[in-house]
């Protein structure tokens, strides 16, 4: 595991900056944005209204007698659960029962016997809600042998669990082409969110170590911040803290086209939602919850309590947001597949990430962290309490974004005579041999990179 966490110590990072925020083509971003109109404020999304019903049902029933909750193609909050009382109880407030025959305690327990197992890179499991059953994924790196020892462990479990093949491999999103130009890989920004320390970025935890350091552009110039915690594998996020007291006052999501999502809240995602991702490789793109609380051996490690989805996403979204409805919901992590052929992507859960790091998202007067905590102002499309069907789901309101140029650097701008005075003609001579010095490192850091890993990162 260690040999893993040092190939990503070296690798280089790529982000580019819009208005000060790490972005790397479609991004979050604090660029100027006019405000949302007054038809933008609604008090809840519909989705998380169905969630909330689903949540507040499983809850008072119990993990003996419910099996999960997700919202159904109509919108309407569908409650597994395991007896007709049960059933009549989920009827009454108004939900939809579907009686199964596994209560969430087997499918819990059916996990956790699976994570006791010696562990083998490339399976990832989940529990499927819909199907009453936990579904066991292999990729194509999984030799026979260990197929065949997952199958017998599945079997002696029961009939609650499934095994399956799957295509490709399952990855973190990081791409190891990309020149490298820091400590860490090149990602995207997830969310602006802010602690007692001061304003920073919350990104994936495997993107690097403590101390790597990000700029906003290929040349290493443009230093925005340096990651000062990160927790992976276990979890998979990390803060980046901005340089020079930069002070983001927004959460903005840009989705291309000089568009934006202003993000206006946070919370757990529900099977069945729709959502949308936003990365600096491959854009915007939506897809469906399918599972919560996931598993995933990566090489690197295996992470747990993962966001399961059909969302394509493609090396170099690694940290980039997931939301809906203007609501926060997670963080890139990892998946098979690409945005061609599809696949599958998981995505660590924002609100467990603000809890364990005891930060807020900017904007936010502080983190929920319940399913049931939700947004103030969601966007236009959302209705108050009236089942949409989950595919009408849009990603939020949507506003105009005045994101700069790069070709004013932060540089460009210290040395140009009609914006400053000698004095801070000599600071920015230092900062340009601060930076020289930095790339030199870099540098060296590249050929040691090459050498030592030229035939595992081809």
């Amino acid at each position: 595991m260690r040999h893993a966490r040092r190939r990503i110590v070296q690798r280089g990072a790529r982000i580019a900056a819009v208005g000060g925020v790490l972005c790397g083509g479609l991004m979050v971003t604090h660029a100027m944005a006019s405000e949302p109109s007054d038809t933008s404020r609604a008090t809840e999304s519909s989705a998380q209204a169905a969630a909330d019903r689903g949540s507040q049902l499983v809850s008072t029933l119990g993990a003996s007698r419910t099996a999960g909750s997700w919202i159904a193609a109509d919108g309407q909050p569908v409650v597994a659960v395991t007896d007709t009382g049960a059933a009549a109880e989920v009827k009454q407030a108004g939900a939809r029962p579907k009686v199964v025959d596994h209560s969430m305690q087997d499918l819990k327990s059916a996990t956790e016997t699976l994570s006791s197992a010696p562990r083998v890179t490339g399976t990832a499991w989940a529990v499927d809600y819909k199907n009453n059953e936990v579904v066991v994924r292999a990729d194509s790196t999984v030799s026979a042998s260990d197929w065949s020892r997952m199958t017998t462990l599945a079997e002696g479990i029961g009939d609650s669990v499934r095994m399956e093949r799957t295509e490709g491999t399952f990855t973190t999103r990081l791409n190891g082409a990309d020149p490298l130009l820091s400590t860490g890989g090149r990602c995207s920004a997830g969310f602006n969110v802010t602690g007692p320390q001061g304003q920073f970025i919350l990104t994936a935890g495997h993107c690097g170590p403590a101390g790597s350091v990000w700029f906003a552009d290929e040349q290493g110039t443009q230093q925005v911040g340096r990651t000062i915690t990160t927790s992976f594998p276990g979890d998979d996020y990390s803060l980046v803290q901005y340089d020079n007291g930069q002070a983001p006052g927004d959460n903005i999501v840009a989705i291309g086209g000089g568009q934006g999502v202003r993000i206006t809240g946070v919370a757990d995602p529900t099977v069945g939602q729709r959502v949308f991702r936003s990365g600096s490789t491959s854009g915007l793109r939506d897809g469906q919850v399918t599972a919560l609380n996931a598993t995933v051996n990566y090489p690197e490690g295996t992470v747990s309590g993962l966001i399961e989805t059909t969302v394509c996403a493609e090396p170099g979204d690694s940290g980039g947001p997931l939301f809906s409805e203007g609501i926060a919901l997670g963080v890139t992590s990892g998946g098979n597949g690409d945005c061609t052929s599809g696949g599958t992507t998981f995505f660590q859960p924002v609100t467990t990430a603000l809890t364990e790091l005891g930060v807020t998202m900017v904007g936010q007067p502080q983190a929920s962290t319940s399913p049931t905590a939700q947004a103030s102002a969601p966007s236009a499309s959302a209705s108050q309490g009236a089942a949409v069907a989950p595919g009408s789901a849009a990603p939020g309101a949507v506003e105009s974004v005045d994101i700069p140029g790069t070709a004013g650097t932060l540089i460009a701008r210290l040395t140009d005579p009609r914006n400053v005075g000698p004095g801070l003609l000599v600071i920015a001579g230092s900062i340009i041999a601060l930076v020289a010095t930095r790339y030199i490192r870099t540098e060296q850091d590249r050929n040691r990179y090459r050498r030592q890993y030229s035939q595992s990162w081809g």
